[in-house]
């Protein structure tokens, strides 16, 4: 029992779990629509679109959450509208969008008057996060659960069927941008613990998991916040005993859940066929 508890005799353990908490939460419902909509490749993407914000945000002596969620912002609205392009496909569309910004913030970064502290945001500090970093990051939690409540329904009917969706009040192309941007809204939250390179591992990995087992919707988010939160304390024990990144240690855990579920019902598949 001593070991099972004392990590959690600690203030930044208990504030880590409460960031993760948050993360878990929204991402992996978030997740389960970025596996709906097959927007995965346009997610690990927009993490990468934060690079512009935050190295601009640095110039200007602004938060760095902000600038990042401006740039994730942007890259959510340009994604969305560059993939309506006919002459261009959707991966086509996310890469120049991303690209473009992801350029656009290398040759900011290259400036001398760049200050320190980026890397802070591109790799995470999990057990560096305070108060107010949870405290924000349950405003935006909150915020995110509204949005995904309202909007439910649209997704569900743009998902299952974008030409008839119009007859029963959806607008396509405003619910695949409110998507991007609830999307865009799970990375900002995630980004101050996990980084932009690692804050995929709680929007995909839950909900891909998850769909190993089960498909309706509901059911679906549910396990896959189950998933979430279970990688987040298996991560922080990992990282509290074996003392390695707290971040790289949760994504460990996430993506071996994910390999121990496939085998698992890569088997059951094979004993009932």
């Amino acid at each position: 029992m001593h070991a099972l508890l004392q990590p959690w005799s600690e203030s930044f353990m208990q504030l880590a779990l409460l960031e993760l908490a948050f993360l878990g939460v929204v991402g992996a419902i978030v997740g389960c629509w970025i596996l709906f909509y097959e927007l995965a490749y346009s997610a690990e993407s927009l993490a990468h679109a934060l690079l512009p914000g935050l190295v601009a945000a640095a110039l200007l002596g602004l938060p760095l959450l902000a600038g990042g969620a401006t740039g994730v912002a942007a890259a959510a609205v340009g994604i969305a509208f560059v993939r309506r392009i006919p002459a261009l496909g959707g991966d086509s569309s996310v890469a120049v969008v991303v690209t473009s910004l992801f350029g656009l913030g290398v040759l900011l970064a290259l400036t001398q008057a760049t200050p320190p502290g980026l890397d802070g945001l591109l790799f995470g500090d999990l057990l560096g996060v305070t108060r107010g970093d949870v405290i924000a990051s349950g405003l935006l939690a909150a915020f995110a659960a509204g949005g995904l409540a309202i909007l439910h329904r649209p997704l569900i009917l743009v998902g299952f069927d974008r030409t008839t969706a119009r007859a029963f009040g959806a607008r396509p192309a405003l619910v695949d941008l409110a998507l991007l941007g609830l999307i865009a809204l799970a990375i900002v939250i995630g980004v101050r613990a996990l980084g932009n390179l690692l804050v995929l591992a709680l929007l995909v990995g839950p909900a891909a998991t998850a769909r190993l087992f089960v498909r309706r919707m509901s059911t679906l988010m549910a396990l896959a916040v189950a998933f979430a939160v279970a990688a987040a304390v298996g991560g922080l024990y990992l990282s509290y005993y074996a003392s390695i990144a707290a971040g790289a240690a949760v994504a460990i855990v996430m993506v071996g859940t994910y390999l121990v579920a496939l085998v698992f019902r890569t088997r059951a598949a094979g004993e009932s066929a």
